[in-house]
């Protein structure tokens, strides 16, 4: 291992950042931009970019831009640019400047004139259809369009034309002049700028041409200052027609192209266009379903940003693309919460005890540690009564081979309290069981019974004080591992991804907690009071992820 690789998250960019700065280049500076199209909400892929863009800039003391790359005014909106502020913000990391692309369209134009002038550009009439049938094919060239060889002259007279709004959406487009037998399809004569007569939602009315991604993107990052333009594989390709365009112009500085391998993960859908599909044909509850693999869906299921970080961290930055497992995903946010959360009682799907060994008036206090490893988070004080909840499958009337929980005439120990023996299940007219009638132990609190082993432990919650809460499970919102490749990915949607537990019986000092508190359910698995619907008059909770490992091979 050389002395690059043993360094904490050292990877093949932080070794070519390291070879520019020994080197001298740019002066030694590294600057960084996160640049989101405004045209959705972020998700877990995004967050791999934030966090590599954002941490590579604090590692060389330098600085990362947020930028809004604002091109397409047909798709974006000012809701996107500040979910997309909020979501980085929430994520913890803090921008050195806030720019927008449609901040340089002034210059960007003024760019494209100085390619015409110098005979780098010009403008073609032919159709969308005409176009394509001359662009090749990645075997065939393509063929030069009969407009490619108008004069300077006409190509400024037209340009300034379709600024100045005198022609219809289609009618013209100005296109780079480079080559169009390129082996590289991006280099055969690229669109730079379009004809769209829509208003932006921050110049207005002011353009009718907008430039192209691939036009505006590298020379934003220039104007910017930007040392490296950290970008994914799909961009690889386009690499040379980025420095081909920078190339040609005075520009601040030439900032260098890297393409890193995007996130795909197990039983997740990240294209953009199958998400929005996702919310419009309401197979989900919106942007923030906790099913949802973006930002505020992950945030509203109970994520925490140090979890995602941490999940980053993990998965590191590689040229290769590879799926990652939902677990590595799962054990990061079960490792935070291990750590973080306080514990508490719930029982999800209650059956009523009633200990007739003691009298109806009955009323203990006991004392349970708010979390097993941290002395510091104290303890609190817990009603015990005559009656309580246990979870209904705590209880087998018939049980299976192995089974340590209560059963008739069989004994148990309540969590923290004493041990207690089924004397009598008591039935409805339908023959379903709805009430446990059990004896305690006096002798067995916080002690082991004599002369008996009891291996059993099961949670529960007093009757009397306990709250009614909803907890809402979650599972994978896919039932295969790769949506993306099914024939039809709505017909991959699980419809069983949510499972709502309308009775559920929790501590009373649960719907004291805020929104966003997360905690764990003591035998049951994590959970987190809803940003949104959660209140002390109507708790609701939901579930962050299992105890223990669901995704473990056999």
């Amino acid at each position: 291992m050389n002395q690059d690789d043993s360094k904490p998250g050292a990877n093949f960019i932080r070794n070519l950042i390291d070879a520019d700065q020994q080197a001298g280049k740019h002066g030694g500076r590294v600057t960084t931009r996160f640049p989101p199209e405004p045209n959705g909400y972020l998700h877990i892929g995004h967050v791999k970019s934030i966090c590599l863009n954002f941490g590579i800039a604090k590692q060389y003391n330098g600085q990362c831009n947020l930028r809004f790359d604002d091109t397409n005014p047909a798709k974006e909106s000012e809701e996107y640019v500040n979910a997309i502020k909020d979501d980085v913000s929430w994520l913890g990391f803090e921008w050195s400047g806030l720019h927008h692309a449609s901040d340089y369209f002034d210059q960007l134009y003024d760019f494209a004139v100085d390619l015409i002038k110098q005979g780098k550009a010009y403008v073609d009439s032919s159709s969308a259809e005409e176009m394509r049938s001359m662009r090749g094919t990645l075997t065939e060239p393509g063929i030069e369009s009969p407009y490619r060889n108008r004069t300077i002259e006409q190509n400024l007279e037209l340009f300034a034309s379709m600024k100045a709004g005198e022609f219809d959406d289609g009618e013209h487009i100005l296109r780079a002049k480079i080559d169009m037998t390129s082996g590289n399809i991006n280099m055969r004569d690229p669109a730079l700028y379009r004809i769209r007569k829509i208003s932006h939602v921050r110049t207005g009315d002011k353009w009718n041409i907008y430039p192209m991604y691939d036009f505006t993107h590298c020379l934003s990052d220039a104007i910017e200052g930007i040392t490296h333009s950290l970008c994914t594989l799909e961009f690889a390709d386009h690499r040379p027609l980025y420095d081909w365009v920078i190339d040609q112009l005075d520009t601040p500085c030439h900032p260098q192209q890297i393409e890193f391998a995007r996130l795909q993960l197990e039983y997740t859908m990240l294209s953009k266009r199958r998400l929005i599909q996702l919310v419009n044909d309401k197979l989900v509850d919106g942007w923030d379903d906790p099913r949802m693999p973006t930002v505020l869906g992950l945030r509203r299921r109970g994520y925490t940003p140090e979890s995602l970080k941490d999940f980053c961290e993990r998965i590191g930055i590689t040229k290769n693309d590879s799926v990652i497992e939902m677990a590595v995903l799962e054990t990061c946010i079960r490792d935070d919460l291990n750590a973080n959360a306080e514990r508490r009682l719930a029982v999800l799907d209650p059956i009523k005890v009633v200990i007739t060994s003691l009298p109806k008036e009955h009323s203990q206090t006991l004392s349970f540690q708010n979390h097993p490893q941290d002395e510091s988070a104290g303890t609190r004080a817990y009603e015990f009564n005559r009656e309580v909840y246990i979870e209904r499958e705590d209880f087998a009337e018939n049980p299976p081979p192995k089974y340590q929980r209560l059963v008739p005439g069989g004994e148990v120990r309540l969590r923290g309290c004493y041990i207690i023996k089924c004397t009598d299940v008591i039935k409805n007219d339908a023959g379903e069981i709805v009430e446990l009638h059990c004896t305690h132990d006096p002798d067995t609190l916080g002690k082991k019974p004599e002369g008996r082993k009891v291996k059993g432990v099961v949670h529960w919650v007093s009757a009397k004080t306990s709250l009614t809460a909803t907890i809402r499970l979650y599972d994978p919102l896919f039932s295969t591992s790769n949506p993306a490749a099914a024939e039809s990915f709505e017909s991959e949607v699980n419809v069983d991804s949510v499972t709502v537990m309308s009775n559920a019986r929790i501590e009373p000092s649960l719907a004291q907690a805020a929104p966003e508190t997360r905690f764990q359910f003591e035998r049951t698995g994590y959970f987190v009071a809803d940003r949104i619907d959660h209140s002390q008059q109507a708790p609701v909770f939901n579930r962050v992820v299992t105890l223990r490992d669901v995704w473990a091979k056999p």
